[in-house]
């Protein structure tokens, strides 16, 4: 039976129990082929029941996930309506055609340009109603890369009824508009970028001495100063080019061979909007390809075919061949300008991404910023250019995991902010840490010469937690790494805000700022200063229903807890879930391209637990599933790699987190503990100690730190001390030991 529904100038195609699409054309032509958001509609046959002519309706479609109800006329009069089969909404589940979708969670915008905190979201596809509608109608549509504005007039919608079950939903609608592709490997190590004129040898010097300081760079960014901004008036702008500056690099094939030796990659900054211009040293061979008159310009525009052949194989493949790995595409002059004509946006990421794949096996790579639904299949984003302040960071923590609802799960944000501000080092260790679990590091600076990001520009003791930051981001690849194989192969998001998993959990809503970072992680950042008497910051945090262990610090929590998390400037609350095991690279110095030799595990331990560690070089795949079996003390190691890829001495260093033991291979696959022993039923020995050492350092009256040691350490029962508690009047002081007391063992 088909899966299409044709009543006059009426199409539906049943594409899922709870996934339809509605299509409205006064001509009764219809769009058959893909769009820019809409890349398969081939699913399996599904269920559904068509009734004709009955009860004055003059068509229904049922399934188990909805009812469909049409009157005959235009659908926006009233005439199409559907009912879901849940009830998230006060009155009823009825949504009727043309209607906004209400309580929508939101989805991501084109650029945080100039942003100085919170903007606004359009929708996404998650609604706490449990229903969603995207409208494609006035999309092109896409063919391979042959991109063309609609030739049809319709209304074209997508009707998601899928509940609160978030994570399903994102999965269909990769399935309807195709799954983000994989990313390579150095793209999740640590980004260097400035708005600034280097010079080659300050650039490698600066290289050097990261090296030095064991700051780990996987990628060295060159803004558009590589190229001569300063240029004759009659080319226009000097925002474009394509043509080393000679000034800055007299030896752009040493630069570009050294960094790579160094083991990085390198992307430029390029704002194509001005074409090719004859300033170009590239430009004779372009304007012979295109038969061009003695100095006229080759204008920007990619649905030239004869253009978009030169600008690639012309303009930009010699660089490529160079040494260029990839390109920034920093497009600023807006979008399509008539229905009939094109996102320039668009083009520039479906061609650039595809042409970057092609040269590297598969493994495409762009920077460049977000076009609409549909962008996720062209990664990384980059959000743009932000205010140095902490409104801006207070709101990128949710921006970033809200954009997961529209499927775009590969942000690039400036992390410590672009320009504007103020010197301030707490912020910019702040904004660090985000970015360490965030989907990429890229630290940014305005040319301002006291706002570059070096560590060594901050004070020392901020300077050294930047480094060690910035080291656990190079740790964490392996982990990283995998969640892009789950990113790809299942539509599985390395970022997830809470409610994924938890959409009947009213508190999971209460967190904008926390979300899920991969299978085992979950990430509360510190988005605001500390409080001057304790010295402590603090955010909301909600943990699931299980126990949960402090990345940090080995606390143990309980779940099913909503409360404030108080932390000092060197960490920030990260909890992972008992069972859970932790791959880390501990050669943080190591080109981020290859795979670690030696894996630091860390196993969370109190709960069985299997972590699948997936790696990639090219199209070769390799497994490594590590499974803790809690009662028997024992790590059990699966390795499937058919093609060879780990390192033959690969060494695995197992951490117990929870417990103490001495790790014995027993064989080539089992680790097992000698003198295991699990930490005891509370964590008292660890709290109290952590308890002295911040009343150590707050700027209270000694007689109140004494009062409150003497106090707290007497002996007396748990609710004494927190009846004691609930009488102190500092509000930061209450909560920091209001935490220790009721949410940890």
């Amino acid at each position: 039976m088909s899966n299409i529904v044709q009543v006059g100038s009426l199409r539906l195609t049943i594409l899922t129990t709870k996934l339809i699409r509605i299509e409205y054309s006064e001509t009764a032509v219809f769009e058959d082929q893909f769009t820019q958001l809409v890349q398969n509609r081939d699913f399996a046959p599904c269920e559904f029941t068509v009734v004709k002519s009955s009860q004055q309706h003059e068509l229904e479609i049922i399934t188990t996930g909805f009812h469909l109800y049409y009157d005959g006329g235009h659908p926006a009069e009233g005439n199409l309506y559907i009912d879901a089969a849940h009830n998230y909404s006060t009155y009823d589940s009825r949504w009727f055609f043309g209607d906004r979708v209400a309580k929508n969670l939101k989805g991501t915008i084109r650029t945080l340009d100039k942003a100085d905190g919170a903007v606004p979201l359009p929708d996404g596809l998650m609604s706490k109603d449990g229903i969603s509608v995207l409208d494609d109608s006035k999309s092109f549509t896409l063919m391979g890369a042959q991109v063309v504005p609609r030739q049809t007039v319709e209304t074209d919608l997508y009707y998601f009824a899928y509940g609160r079950d978030y994570q399903t939903t994102l999965k269909v609608y990769y399935q309807l508009t195709g799954l983000p592709p994989l990313i390579p490997r150095f793209a999740l190590g640590n980004w260097w970028s400035r708005f600034y004129r280097y010079t080659q040898r300050e650039y490698l010097d600066l290289m050097t001495k990261f090296d030095q300081r064991q700051v780990p760079i996987s990628v060295a960014v060159l803004d558009m100063d590589w190229h001569p901004t300063k240029i004759p008036a009659k080319y226009g702008s000097g925002w474009t080019g394509y043509t080393w500056n000679q000034d800055y690099f007299p030896n752009p094939k040493a630069l570009l061979q050294t960094l790579h030796a160094q083991g990085r990659k390198v992307t430029l900054n390029v704002h194509p909007a001005a074409g090719i211009r004859a300033n170009e040293a590239c430009y004779p061979a372009v304007a012979r390809q295109l038969q061009l008159t003695a100095g006229q310009p080759a204008l920007f525009n990619l649905q030239n075919a004869a253009f978009k052949q030169a600008y690639f194989e012309l303009v930009h493949r010699p660089l490529e061949q160079a040494g260029v790995d990839f390109w920034w595409l920093d497009w600023q002059q807006g979008g399509a300008r008539s229905q009939r004509k094109v996102d320039p946006l668009w083009l520039l990421n479906i061609d650039h991404y595809q042409d970057s794949a092609k040269q590297h096996a598969g493994t495409g790579l762009i920077l460049s910023r977000y076009a609409g639904p549909g962008s996720h299949r062209y990664p990384i984003g980059f959000s743009g250019d932000t205010v140095a302040s902490w409104a801006s960071l207070q709101f990128q923590p949710y921006f970033t995991a809200t954009a997961t609802n529209i499927g775009y799960t590969w942000w690039s944000h400036d992390i410590g902010g672009h320009m504007h501000g103020a010197y301030d080092a707490e912020l910019s260790l702040r904004w660090l840490q985000l970015g360490v679990f965030s989907p990429i590091l890229r630290l940014h600076s305005s040319s301002n010469p006291f706002m570059s990001k070096e560590p060594w520009n901050y004070p020392t003791e901020i300077a050294t937690m930047m480094i060690q930051f910035l080291q656990l981001r190079a740790q964490l690849l392996p982990y990283l790494d995998s969640a892009n194989e789950d990113t790809h192969r299942a539509g599985v998001p390395l970022i997830q805000p809470m409610y994924y998993g938890h959409g009947d959990d009213a508190q999971a809503y209460q967190v904008p700022n926390e979300y899920q970072f991969g299978p085992a992680m979950i990430v509360a950042p510190i988005t605001t200063p500390v409080v001057s008497q304790t010295q402590l910051a603090s955010t909301p945090v909600w943990l699931p229903t299980g126990e949960w262990v402090d990345f940090f610090t080995g606390l143990r929590y309980h779940g099913n807890r909503y409360f404030q998390a108080y932390r000092e400037r060197q960490n920030l609350p990260v909890f992972v879930r008992m069972g859970c095991i932790v791959p880390l690279n501990p050669d943080v110095m190591a080109p981020a391209g290859d795979l670690p030799t030696n894996l630091k595990l860390k196993i969370f331990v109190g709960a069985q637990g299997t972590y699948k560690l997936v790696e990639h070089q090219g199209a070769a795949t390799a497994t490594t599933t590590f499974i803790w079996h809690d009662a028997e003390r024992q790590l059990e190691i699966v390795v499937i790699d058919p093609q060879q890829i780990i390192p033959a001495d690969r060494q695995y260093d197992p951490q117990l987190v929870g417990a103490t033991g001495t790790a014995v291979m027993t064989d080539n696959q089992t680790i097992s503990f000698e003198d295991f022993a699990v930490r005891g039923k509370d964590d008292s020995v660890m709290i109290m100690p952590l308890i002295q050492q911040r009343l150590q350092f707050a700027n209270l009256p000694f007689d109140l730190k004494r009062d409150i040691w003497r106090t707290l350490s007497s002996g007396i029962s748990k609710d004494r001390c927190l009846a004691y508690i609930a009488t102190l009047e500092n509000a930061s002081l209450q909560g920091m030991l209001m935490e220790l007391f009721t949410c940890v063992y």
